[in-house]
């Protein structure tokens, strides 16, 4: 950010205030309001905060028109078809890409830290057997606070440093454990000689009663997710984690604070609703008759899946999530899977229609990857839990900027207040 000699004048009753015109590195210039209270006596309005610079980040930028997303100035599809999520992790976290003995001290210590305190097995055993996996997420990562607490000091570097470490590297045993409890199975304890993402896949899909061996086709997709979903610049989830930041919280509080807001379905639960609409639709002789509800103004049903609110234009995670997802089918086959069928149909159709070309729906993200881990066998209770685990970096990458800033203050929305004006209390007799 740099200061200009640009300003914007506002006007309102008899007063005029000059605000200063902040210029980023990339994306529009920001009107600096911050003495508009003091100075004018008013607030802005802006409900989602869709017009409003919360913060200075140099983490990541999105330009929604362009569809572009830069993490720390790479492309998202460069990282994704050259990099793996480790070394995306390193790049987000400390801003530059690591040499090759910068990149095995990180792996190393990531590897290092995927165990869990063996008490914290207690806390499983304390949901319901039926309980959705990001409920039991949301209390475990919580509860790390209590467990390890040589890295709750938010004003010590190292023990920052700590926590961090240690969240990336024991969100999949996490999440992994959530799974095997919701569905009756052993825990399956990490490996160290196993990358990141082939870790996970066999801490999910492990018995005891017999060997399983990660396929790289199935762990490169796996890996290619958690990449793509690493990091998206100021949404809900983030916003949140760098809201409770803000008032000094706990590391550990803060990212279970950012997955409590993922749960909610307008955010984490794109790629599950995609697969519901998938199972909604049924078979693949019913695809005409959804493509024409979709264009059908007077008809609620939407085309789960396709477009994307921040791109505009198209979604630039979405073409690397294609390539993994088409490799996933061809390995695994969709003969027997209905689901993946439809999923199938209904991407060729709908990229074959002028209709969905010019209204910019083309598949995003949510589409491939939902496609991908229905593929792979999760249940889609596990889609947001897997969405946590990969923006987990993120978080932690957002957390740790906010935290290092000397300026920073406790969040403090305003409000537009049209409740009751000043009134007398009345006896409850008297009513």
């Amino acid at each position: 950010m740099s200061d200009t000699n640009k300003t914007a004048t506002l006007s309102f009753g008899d007063k005029t205030l000059e605000l200063p015109i902040l210029s980023p590195t990339a994306g529009p210039d920001v009107i600096d309001i911050r003495r508009l209270y003091a100075d004018g006596g008013v607030f802005t309005y802006d409900p989602g905060f869709t017009s409003t610079a919360s913060c200075e980040s140099t983490i990541t930028f999105i330009d929604g028109e362009k569809g572009e997303l830069l993490h720390r100035g790479y492309p998202i599809d460069q990282l994704a078809g050259k990099s793996h999520f480790l070394e995306v992790c390193y790049l987000l976290l400390y801003g530059e890409l690591p040499s090759a003995a910068q990149l095995e001290d990180f792996e190393s210590r990531v590897t290092n830290h995927t165990m869990i305190h063996e008490q914290m097995a207690n806390f499983f055993r304390g949901f319901r057997r039926d309980a959705h996996p990001m409920a039991i997420m949301v209390g475990v990562v919580g509860a790390m606070s209590a467990f390890y607490h040589d890295s709750t000091d938010i004003s010590d570097p190292w023990q920052r440093e700590v926590a961090s470490i240690r969240m990336i590297a024991k969100m999949p045993t996490i999440a992994a454990m959530a799974y095997k409890y919701t569905i009756g199975q052993p825990f399956v304890y990490p490996r160290n000689d196993l990358d990141y993402a082939s870790n996970f896949l066999r801490m999910c899909f492990a018995v005891p009663a017999e060997d399983y061996e990660v396929n790289p086709i199935l762990s490169r997709a796996m890996d290619r997710i958690f990449t793509l979903h690493a990091d998206h610049e100021q949404n809900a989830s983030t916003s949140t984690v760098r809201l409770a930041s803000s008032s000094g919280a706990n590391p550990f509080a803060c990212i279970a604070a950012g997955i409590a807001c993922l749960w909610g379905p307008a955010h984490g639960g794109a790629n599950q609703a995609c697969l519901e609409m998938l199972r909604e639709i049924g078979s693949v002789d019913r695809i005409p008759e959804f493509i024409a509800r979709a264009k059908d103004k007077n008809d609620p049903f939407r085309l789960m899946g396709f477009g994307h609110r921040v791109y505009k234009n198209f979604d630039p995670r979405a073409k690397v999530m294609k390539q993994s997802a088409d490799e996933v089918l061809e390995l695994l086959g969709v003969e027997n899977n209905p689901i993946l069928q439809v999923a199938k149909e209904l991407e060729a159709a709908a990229l074959a229609d002028p209709y969905f070309a010019e209204k910019k729906l083309f598949p995003n993200v949510d589409f491939y990857s939902g496609i991908i881990l229905e593929a792979m066998g999760f249940p889609t209770e596990m889609f947001t839990p897997i969405f946590a685990l990969s923006r987990t970096v993120g978080w932690i990458s957002q957390w740790k900027e906010q935290i290092s800033d000397p300026g920073m203050k406790i969040g403090r929305p305003r409000q537009l207040y049209t409740g009751a004006g000043l009134r007398d209390y009345v006896n409850v007799e008297d009513r």
